[in-house]
């Protein structure tokens, strides 16, 4: 069976501009190309308050953050994966990308990539955890002809 990724996108944002539907999918589907069946997936675009709200809930910082992701955890004799939720923060984005210099759509992408990594289990936590996510996301992005987020920009 051929991995398809179904991405239900909740846009709870007023922020413009936004990714494109075909964007957010195929960001999505480069970061889960591994998966060897169908898999499910949201993604939601809120503004700061709501991901500040979240950050506040679930990691307990009290401050608005760029994404976060929510791993679901399913049994798996009810055969449905769904892999979680991924929540990104739009004006955040935006901010990051201005104050680090860096494209808005590779940017954002990065964060979808980023997102999508964390439901897959990986972190960046240790510098050994970091070692092994920060080069998975240079190829994924690169496959999709961005360059590396990494990179520090003059």
């Amino acid at each position: 069976m051929t991995n398809t990724v179904g991405i239900d996108i909740q846009i709870a944002s007023d922020f413009d501009p936004l990714p494109t539907q075909m964007q957010l999918q195929t960001w999505t589907e480069a970061a889960l190309q591994h998966l060897k069946n169908h898999t499910e997936i949201t993604i939601r675009i809120v503004d700061a308050p709501e991901i500040q709200a979240l950050n506040k809930n679930y990691r307990h910082k009290d401050k608005p953050t760029n994404v976060l992701s929510f791993p679901m955890e399913i049994p798996e004799d009810i055969g449905v994966n769904l892999l979680g939720d991924v929540v990104i923060c739009a004006p955040i984005i935006w901010q990051e990308a201005e104050q680090q210099n860096k494209d808005y759509e590779a940017h954002f992408a990065h964060m979808v990539v980023h997102g999508c990594l964390h439901l897959l289990g990986y972190d960046h936590t240790s510098p050994e955890e970091a070692g092994k996510m920060e080069p998975l996301e240079v190829e994924l992005l690169e496959s999709l002809n961005f360059s590396n987020p990494y990179e520090v920009k003059s």
